[in-house]
């Protein structure tokens, strides 16, 4: 999901909002800058203000099937996470062996994850059920089941760890009754937190939570969690009737929304404590803020829960923004929502009728502008809205936001029936107002991974070929390219590998753009003028999930030790594996170790390998996640140790 803003004076919505708390061209032919709005949220004066503002909002958007009736997404929706590894030797309490942690973005930053370990214990929840395995034994040494099979059991769950602590959040599909047509089912999905103490050995549920809305995406620092959620208006239109024109149906769809109650967008939350004994409660209009142009078809809920202390009488402290949502970063102290405000493109018809030609009403498709909303969790406490801006084009996904040293740096593509380009801008951290850009950047491709360390910026373009761009982001007000790399394929991910030296993984294409199999590059960026590939490991016919799951990428960098998940597929017999590819990524090049597998999975007729989705270096072991359990091999021979069931 994604955001939105507006215009207005910093001081007094300062204190409103603090309850809400190809080639680069050259110079002489780079295109006038793009006008960024400097924009800020501001809060409803009362509930009878907020109600007001988004029925006439709502009933701009809605039309002859509703909210989401017809409603097809547009431009490119990639939703890959890059992030940024790191090997860990604090631990969750007493001594521990060396262990690699989440490959998360910016340190400090925690992100949600299949797995934690702290590396005395692995935790993580498999078919509803979650379970610890120590890591000296190799035995799972408890467990707890959360859900039933029929409420979520199978439904993928991520962790938060601190300490003894440790937050299961939860997704499932809502479902599907007579009155929620499919039209109006666009992202219906259900959320839930459960905070689960691991004190003792024996697992015990402390609270669970209930948001009305799905999960958007959420951040640890220290032992505090922001969660954001995102939820459309509870309300019902009439089933659409062939006899009545679209035209009829839009009109009587604005009259349901201009009678809808205040509830119908202010959501609710349940909380459940560890006796059993539930409270709700109801996110507050004056803790609601707004853009000036907004759809009030989606509200954007921040819940702030403290791991250690678990829910207090505030309950998650929750503020809200009418805004829609999909992209949250944060480096520790400032925490971003980003969003797109026409991230939905209308089709002026149903379901039913998708095959037939576009009327001449259709509306053409808006410009494409990013809104980031920055807040303050440097303190305990919900987030303090701080400022909000506005720049051309679309994020690609959290990587493509950068704070460094009081400025916000943000990489978009913007694209045209006609063409597209990218570029980045320098916001200023507390005002969000502009103070630089770089923009022409690969003319008619878009933006396929972004990675900003420091000073400096590394955007890959795509095509047909690949230009790795090299940016110098020192001085802020004067952003430039200062080198460019054209290779065929492209990277889907960006990972820094010590001094001067960068990995990319994607995949490799012939020159006419067409992708053949996994790509992994060793790039020496020491010369921001000329960036060149040192070496490149092909494997033909395959694909990673860390290409849009960076949390399944492993960089050692003690030892250059690189693990992804890898499938590939022999397209002569009709055959595919599964696996793991373990490599080593020297200061000059890429060399592949060996594969690891898990046993198959045999389901009636056929069996299967499964496919590895996670990798975690504890000692002088690797050990690996599946749908099947753990394997942990040696580091260094790849021989296997143990394997752990998970069912």
């Amino acid at each position: 999901m994604k955001l939105i803003r507006t215009a207005a004076a910093a001081a007094v919505l300062a204190a409103a909002c603090a309850a809400c708390t190809s080639s680069a061209p050259p110079a002489s032919q780079k295109q006038r800058p793009a006008a960024v709005a400097n924009i800020r949220l501001v809060s409803y004066s009362s509930c009878d203000d907020m109600l007001a503002g988004l029925r006439e909002n709502a009933v701009k958007s809605v039309g002859p099937y509703g909210f989401g009736g017809g409603m097809m997404p547009y431009g490119d929706m990639a939703t890959a996470e890059n992030a940024d590894a790191r090997a860990a030797k604090d631990t969750g309490g007493g001594n521990s062996p060396e262990h690699s942690t989440t490959n998360v973005h910016e340190a400090g930053a925690d992100e949600p994850d299949l797995v934690k370990t702290d590396g005395n214990r692995i935790i993580t929840v498999h078919q509803g059920t979650l379970r610890i395995i120590d890591t000296a034994s190799r035995q799972v040494t408890a467990s707890l089941k959360l859900t039933d099979d029929q409420n979520g059991g199978y439904a993928p769950a991520d962790l938060l760890l601190q300490g003894d602590r440790v937050l299961v959040l939860m997704q499932n599909f809502e479902p599907m009754t007579k009155d929620r047509m499919i039209a109006d089912y666009v992202g219906a999905m259900s959320s839930k937190y459960i905070l689960v103490d691991l004190a003792g050995g024996q697992p015990k549920v402390l609270s669970t939570i209930k948001p009305q809305g799905s999960h958007v995406d959420a951040r640890l620092v220290g032992s505090t969690v922001r969660l954001v959620t995102r939820n459309q208006p509870k309300i019902v239109f009439p089933q659409a009737r062939g006899d009545v024109s679209e035209e009829e149906m839009k009109k009587v769809n604005q009259n349901v929304v201009r009678q809808a109650p205040i509830d119908a967008w202010l959501p609710k939350v349940e909380i459940t404590d560890a006796s059993g004994a539930t409270r709700t409660d109801s996110l507050k209009c004056e803790r609601v803020s707004h853009p000036a142009d907004y759809t009030g078809t989606s509200m954007l809920t921040m819940h702030t829960l403290d791991l250690a202390q678990g829910v207090t009488a505030s309950g998650t402290d929750p503020i809200g923004v009418a805004a829609d949502g999909d992209t949250v970063y944060s480096n520790g102290a400032g925490f971003y929502v980003a969003s797109n405000p026409r991230w939905w493109f209308p089709i002026p018809w149903g379901p039913a009728d998708a095959g037939r030609p576009r009327s001449s009403a259709t509306p053409a498709v808006p410009p494409e502008e990013t809104e980031v909303h920055r807040f303050d969790i440097s303190q305990p406490g919900a987030p303090r809205y701080v400022a909000s801006g506005k720049v051309p084009g679309r994020l690609l996904n959290q990587y493509s936001l950068s704070e460094h040293e009081g400025n916000l740096r943000v990489a978009t593509t913007q694209a045209t029936a006609e063409t597209s380009s990218s570029g980045v801008y320098v916001l200023k951290a507390d005002t969000m107002a502009k103070v630089g850009e770089v923009t022409g950047l690969g003319k008619g491709e878009r933006i396929y991974s972004v990675r900003f360390m420091g000073p400096t910026g590394y955007v890959v373009t795509f095509k047909q070929v690949d230009p790795l761009y090299t940016l110098d982001l020192r001085d802020a007000a004067a952003p430039k390219v200062t080198g460019e790399l054209k290779i065929t394929g492209y990277s889907a991910y960006l990972h820094p590998a010590g001094d001067g030296r960068l990995i990319g993984l994607g995949q490799e294409a012939s020159e006419k753009g067409r992708t053949m199999g996994t790509q992994i590059s060793l790039f020496d960026v020491s010369d921001p003028a000329n960036p060149n590939r040192l070496s490149q490991l092909f494997q033909k016919n395959s694909g990673s999930e860390a290409e849009w799951d960076p949390h399944a990428f492993l960089y050692w960098p003690k030892s250059g030790l690189t693990v992804i998940p890898l499938s590939s597929h022999d397209v002569g017999n009709g055959t595919s594996e599964s696996g793991a590819m373990v490599l080593n990524v020297s200061d000059s090049a890429v060399t592949k170790v060996g594969m690891i597998k898990h046993p198959m999975i045999k389901q009636d007729q056929y069996s299967y390998e499964p496919s590895i989705q996670r990798t975690i270096v504890i000692g002088d072991s690797l050990w690996t996640l599946s749908e099947k359990g753990f394997q942990v091999n040696d580091i260094n021979t790849l021989a296997e140790q143990a394997f752990i069931p998970l069912s």
